[in-house]
């Protein structure tokens, strides 16, 4: 039953895995970083298990045995081959999932409030956004560099701040069970997307309220579980 609690509708998503195809860059830098520094390059499927996480937090899931020092250490090198590969051209092919594009542009146009809540950091969003053309689009972005990793609710807590948007009235859309759980922990609900990097029912026992399989399903899913947008005359900025 689709509710009608007052107030805008925050559609916050994640990134990587939900909006952007980037796990086989992301499992290519990981590798460039870990063999850089002597260590064996991690499988892609390892890699797709620890991302959304922030780096450091990302890198000690993969290699336990390393202190937090060393982690840090690591998630340095990470950002210096990223640098590398994207100088050499190597991160040019980075595409939207199928139908995302599309969608965000009809929540946009139907009045909902959308931000992105993601481990990136912000420099890496803001290629991410410009690539994309999206500078119009999110009107909050929260991101790993100024707040603790995912599950932790700090990224989407800020965001219903930021907006004003009530947790009843808001919902974490992302592709792991790290953004199902930052999401309840916020007091929002959660939408998984089955495209991403962690398994339907991974998701679900994580807390995500629905999975959709594609992205042309968001908008029911989402009208399902926070209700219809704010009429445009009274939505933020108007």
């Amino acid at each position: 039953m689709t509710m009608t609690a007052d107030g805008i509708g925050l559609v916050v998503f994640d990134c990587d895995g939900t909006l952007v195809d980037s796990a086989g860059h992301i499992a290519d830098t990981m590798a460039d970083c870990f063999l850089a520094a002597g260590i064996a390059a991690p499988t892609p499927a390892e890699v797709a298990q620890i991302i959304g996480l922030s780096l450091p937090i990302a890198i000690g899931r993969l290699l336990p045995h390393l202190d937090d020092l060393a982690c840090h250490d690591l998630a340095r090198g990470y950002r210096d081959a990223y640098r590398r590969r994207l100088a050499a051209g190597l991160m040019g092919d980075e595409r939207l999932f199928d139908g995302v594009e599309a969608a965000l542009k009809r929540l946009d146009g139907a009045g909902y409030v959308l931000g992105m809540a993601t481990g990136k950091s912000i420099r890496g969003v803001e290629r991410t956004v410009a690539r994309f053309g999206f500078e119009r689009l999110f009107v909050t972005i929260q991101t790993a560099d100024t707040h603790p990793s995912k599950p932790h609710p700090a990224m989407m807590l800020a965001a219903m701040d930021e907006t004003g948007a009530d947790p009843a009235r808001s919902v974490l859309i992302g592709d792991t069970s790290y953004d199902m759980e930052m999401a309840r922990a916020a007091g929002a609900r959660a939408i998984g997307v089955a495209w991403g990097c962690h398994a339907h029912q991974d998701l679900l026992d994580a807390g995500a309220d629905l999975v959709v399989t594609a992205a042309a399903e968001l908008d029911a899913a989402i009208a399902t579980l926070i209700g219809a947008p704010l009429a445009p005359e009274r939505r933020i900025g108007a």
